[in-house]
């Protein structure tokens, strides 16, 4: 489980590294428009915004792989920490999302699915 829970956690952090690029690099371009429903004119004005999102995202991201990496080196306290903190803060950002925009639903879904199923994985892996 905890391999599992390792290798989630790497998968949800290569999403959220393609979340940063969709935000930070390529946020007025048609795939990232289609992708958050976004018309070219409010994408614009939300530039800088999802700009610093993606940000958010990127970091994130580095905190799981990071952990993911010294879970796989030896240093396990520290690895797992980092995961949980990583993917759990995906996690709980998906819920913000799904709790206040509901109409969002799917993107929290996307967003936050692969992270719970991380925490899930790891915290049994680490229970046995």
């Amino acid at each position: 489980m905890i391999v599992a829970g390792l290798v989630l956690a790497a998968v949800a952090a290569l999403v959220h590294v393609y979340i940063f690029f969709l935000e930070s690099i390529a946020w007025t371009s048609p795939r990232a428009l289609r992708t958050f429903g976004q018309t070219r004119e409010a994408a614009e004005a939300q530039k800088e915004l999802a700009f610093n999102q993606g940000f958010y995202n990127l970091f994130l991201a580095i905190v799981a792989a990071l952990g993911v990496v010294l879970f796989a080196t030896g240093a396990a306290v520290v690895g797992a920490t980092l995961v949980f903190t990583g993917v759990g803060s995906m996690l709980a950002a998906s819920l913000v999302l799904l709790i206040s925009s509901p109409d969002k639903a799917a993107a929290a879904l996307k967003q936050g699915l692969v992270p719970a199923l991380s925490v899930i994985a790891l915290a049994i892996g680490l229970a046995l």
